[in-house]
């Protein structure tokens, strides 16, 4: 998987399950449970499920941090809160 960085804000419900799944390199089903767990974040609309462009990046994370710590969806989710919770921080601090 190619590394993740910041990612340009697309707008609210820019891509579909299928889509996100590819962006992701991941299977619908993978991006589903995740959203069943509470993992990741979904728009509904009336055509299916939508994802952001920040949801997209946070997937793309948890997939890397699920495959390559061998990590359960929940522990990743974790990780990822704590990964954007720094990001936050410094670019906070970059402001003052």
């Amino acid at each position: 998987m190619r590394p993740i960085h910041d990612a340009e804000v697309l707008g609210a419900a820019a891509f579909s399950v299928e889509e996100a799944a590819r962006a992701c390199g991941v299977e619908v089903l993978w991006l589903q449970k995740r959203v069943e767990a509470g993992v990741l974040q979904v728009h509904v609309q009336s055509d299916g499920w939508r994802f952001d462009s920040v949801t997209l990046v946070r997937a793309r994370r948890v997939a890397q941090l699920e495959s390559c710590f061998d990590a359960d969806p929940q522990l990743a989710a974790l990780t990822a809160d704590l990964i954007e919770e720094v990001a936050r921080l410094r670019k906070q601090l970059e402001l003052r």
